[in-house]
């Protein structure tokens, strides 16, 4: 079995640009900057960001390049993907994660603003409003030899 998924939670870096495939399927492209934060052996506080580039499909492009701008802080799931092209005969790559869920972040607002939206099926809508979730953990212990795997 293989797995390719991708998590990351963090801050636009620019604004999304959203673009149109020729098939009109449209296409919007985001950086996220994450921050890996430790001491170091002296115990001062040391910062590392990392930048992620983005690319989402579909109406989720649309809702995004709508509602996300620099500065805001998303969720992101998906997949990652390394892309190849030549130019001026010299090849250059890509890695990039192909969304397939982007949840936003809390909003900078005044009252009555949504804290967060929650991806339904592409259509995004204020976490207020998405369906409860109640989980039902079973009451009896799980055994390591019961697990399949």
């Amino acid at each position: 079995m293989y797995l390719n998924k991708a998590l990351v939670y963090g801050n636009l870096t620019r604004d999304p640009e959203m673009k149109s495939l020729p098939s009109g399927t449209q296409v919007t492209s985001f950086s996220i900057a994450t921050n890996r934060v430790w001491k170091d052996k002296d115990g001062g506080k040391q910062e590392s960001p990392e930048f992620h580039n983005i690319v989402v499909f579909g109406r989720q492009a649309e809702t995004v390049a709508q509602y996300l701008k620099k500065g805001s802080s998303a969720l992101v799931e998906g997949r990652m993907q390394t892309r190849s092209w030549e130019s001026d005969g010299v090849k250059k790559y890509r890695t990039e994660i192909v969304a397939d869920r982007v949840q936003f972040g809390p909003r900078a607002g005044g009252p009555g603003a949504p804290s967060a939206t929650v991806s339904t099926g592409g259509a995004d809508v204020p976490q207020s409003q998405a369906p409860a979730t109640d989980i039902e953990y079973p009451e009896e212990d799980i055994k390591p030899e019961d697990i399949p795997f």
